[in-house]
């Protein structure tokens, strides 16, 4: 995250994250915190001048207000003066910010002082008692911050009594010894947020993941590294992922149960017996997890059959299953594998989730109620993956590989209880009342009062720009190399290549991932879906006239086998007519700052952004309608909401208020395709439809 996304975090959230956290006798201070953390590290190791004034120009002021912060909550906090030393370290937004969270209905948390969790036989034991978890699984990351409490009190509305989540590796460690934990990315709030929500928490911090996440949650920079093999014990990664790991239990370690914290059990990777059998590699990740500082129960989670149960598991780890339908068989199987322990389903399936080109899913409601009606009355603990999906907001998203390509869509509504705009779906209500009749007697909270969801009538994107206005220095190689070579994650490469003289033939590129336009000038010769293996177009060049090939990563293999090497971009040759092509230009484009783009009027043709501008009186979660684009991607007031495309089947993009403000509202498109309008709308919820294609 760079320095100005920093500073503004702990402009807008740390004054009342702090002021929120001293008054429950903690101070977690996690934005401070990681903004402070992380600037320490750097002054460290680059020393404390110029480039590192420069570079976290807010680090007195977070280290000023830390000490008040700190000093405050072992007073019993002076409010006025934490208010006025606020306003002097961090400004007046810092002060709005703090003024607006005193009307959070947070306080002291519900389930504090220190607790045991444990098991013997069959049963899970809280403090010596008998104790059924009843889970419910979402991701801070996919879950704008603002909404993170408004999604946990759901969750406790419903009758659950635990919160499980990911942590996605790549999210906190974008690059290479650069940790983020602030904003979305704090889980040690949202953690402390679900323990005043009176919610027990399961944390499954991977290294992998899965979760339809890109890579499965593996930062791309693991791939720079030409041979690595990942989710194995090959050192380089056992390196990093150790690194990783340590960082965790700096952050989470002391909010386990045994610490006061609401952390039961802490999750060692994630269905590996799907993947392999190296218990040597099982028993590296467990190590250093119980380095890091986790001393609660550790489990696996595995899918019910005797290959992934024996592949993926340990002898002294608890081992869960994960199925979407018949517990009573489910655990049948297990209980050949292994007995006289705690039966718990790790992910009970609601729904499923979308790749682009295909149907929604929706899921068996009846396969839902039967399976836990069955676990309730069995004693059985479960965790509903999902109940809120959320968003994989930006390039976030990840991809399967079965027969082809499978890339995921944006939305990962995953047609859970609570859908991606946190609304309740009827089967919320009937679960509900399911675990209600099964515990009359626990108080189950009423549901707060819906957010509000808004349609925004049609506007116009008038102004548009070229994509080659954010073409940088290109990087010039004999070949073309992959995004991780280049130190690039996401987004878009373009490959440009100029013949010397009239050239027809057959244009061959003998590994590309995943979705090429192929163009010279402004005209477009072809384009290639690796959904489809098209690797080869003929095409007809002119001369001294750059061909450019630009390529879309449409999101890392998350599951099986052929994630180990999903590298992006033109990964080894391109020929014509069998004669390889050499002497390359080559253009990161990661569009992660759309600042150098020149708006105008004036049409443009070939891959474009356009730009427009969009005003409410009221704010409201809205969706916005792309039928009429062909495929590209969105952003709104700077946040990038993610992929659309006509295919289908989600044709609408969720935009959370919060990322919405009064008065004028930025939107950018970026339009690879021919859409047929210039327009958007907001409608009041998501369309889904399958388009086929010609």
């Amino acid at each position: 995250m760079k320095a100005a996304e920093k500073q503004s975090l702990y402009q807008d959230n740390i004054a009342a994250t702090s002021f929120h956290q001293s008054a429950c006798s903690r101070v977690g201070c996690g934005e401070f915190r990681g903004y402070y953390d992380t600037a320490t590290h750097y002054r460290r190791n680059n020393g404390a001048g110029t480039a590192a004034r420069a570079k976290f120009p807010s680090f007195r002021r977070t280290r000023k207000v830390l000490k008040v912060a700190t000093r405050g909550s072992r007073e019993k906090l002076n409010r006025r003066k934490f208010l006025q030393a606020a306003a002097m370290a961090g400004g007046l937004e810092a002060v709005r910010s703090l003024l607006r969270a005193q009307s959070s209905s947070a306080g002291t948390p519900a389930l504090s002082g220190k607790h045991t969790f444990s098991w013997r036989g069959e049963h899970f034991l809280l403090d010596g008692k008998p104790f059924q978890i009843l889970s419910g699984e979402m991701h801070y990351a996919r879950i704008p911050r603002d909404y993170w409490r408004d999604r946990l009190q759901k969750l406790k509305a419903m009758g659950l009594n635990t919160v499980s989540t990911y942590m996605f590796w790549n999210f906190h460690e974008p690059r290479p010894g650069e940790f983020n934990f602030t904003g979305r990315a704090d889980a040690a709030a949202f953690i402390r947020m679900a323990q005043e929500e009176g919610l027990w928490v399961i944390l499954r911090p991977g290294p992998y993941s899965c979760a339809e996440w890109d890579f499965g949650g593996f930062p791309a920079w693991l791939l720079r590294t030409p041979d690595i093999r990942v989710r194995s014990t090959d050192p380089r990664f056992i390196k990093a992922a150790r690194r990783y790991i340590k960082h965790v239990g700096v952050e989470l370690a002391s909010l386990q149960v045994t610490h006061g914290g609401p952390i039961l059990m802490v999750q060692v990777e994630n269905e590996y017996g799907s993947f392999g059998s190296d218990h040597d590699y099982m028993e590296a990740i467990r190590r250093m997890i119980v380095e890091a500082g986790f001393e609660v129960p550790l489990f696996t989670a595995d899918g019910p059959t005797p290959r992934m149960l024996s592949g993926g598991t340990l002898p002294d780890v608890l081992s869960f299953i994960n199925f979407g339908a018949d517990p009573a068989k489910q655990f049948e199987r297990f209980a050949r594998f292994r007995q006289n322990v705690p039966r718990m389903c790790a992910e009970f399936y609601p729904g499923w989730f979308d790749h682009w080109g295909e149907i929604h899913h929706r899921g068996n409601n009846q396969n839902l109620m039967e399976g836990v009606k069955w676990m309730l009355a069995n004693g059985v603990s479960f965790n509903l993956y999902m109940f809120h999906g959320g968003t994989s907001f930006g390039f976030t998203n990840g991809a399967n590989f079965d027969k082809a390509y499978e890339p995921d869509v944006t939305s990962y509504d995953y047609d859970a209880p609570l859908d991606e705009a946190g609304r309740p779906r009827p089967k919320y209500f009937d679960l509900r009342n399911l675990i209600q009749q099964h515990f009359p007697e626990v108080r189950i909270p009423s549901l707060q009062k819906p957010l509000p969801v808004i349609e925004v009538p049609p506007f116009d994107l008038m102004e548009s720009a070229r994509l080659d206005d954010l073409l940088g220095k290109p990087v010039r190689s004999a070949t073309p190399l992959p995004m991780e070579t280049l130190g690039q994650s996401y987004g878009f490469i373009l490959y440009r290549w100029t013949p010397e003289r009239p050239t027809r033939g057959r244009l061959s590129i003998t590994r590309m991932s995943d979705y090429a336009l192929i163009y010279q000038g402004d005209n477009k010769l072809a384009e290639l879906d690796r959904r489809f293996d098209q690797n080869a177009a003929d095409v007809d060049l002119a001369p001294a006239q750059p061909m450019d090939i630009l390529v879309e990563n449409m999101g890392r293999i998350n599951y099986g086998p052929r994630m180990v090497d999903d590298r992006k971009g033109i990964t080894e040759r391109v020929f014509l007519d069998g004669v390889e092509l050499r002497d390359w230009e080559i253009y990161p484009l990661p569009l992660d700052d759309l600042s150098m783009l020149r708006f105008s009027s004036k049409p443009k043709r070939g891959p474009r952004f356009y730009r427009g501008t969009f005003r409410l009186s009221a704010l409201g979660d809205t969706f916005l309608d792309m039928r009429g684009w062909g495929k590209g991607h969105v952003w709104v007031n700077g946040h990038h909401l993610g992929r659309f495309w006509r295919i289908g089947p989600q044709q609408t993009l969720y935009l959370p208020a919060v990322w919405l403000r009064a008065g004028d509202n930025e939107i950018v498109v970026l339009e690879l395709e021919t859409g047929s309008g210039q327009f958007i709308q907001g409608l009041r919820d998501h369309v889904y439809e399958t388009v086929e294609m010609e």
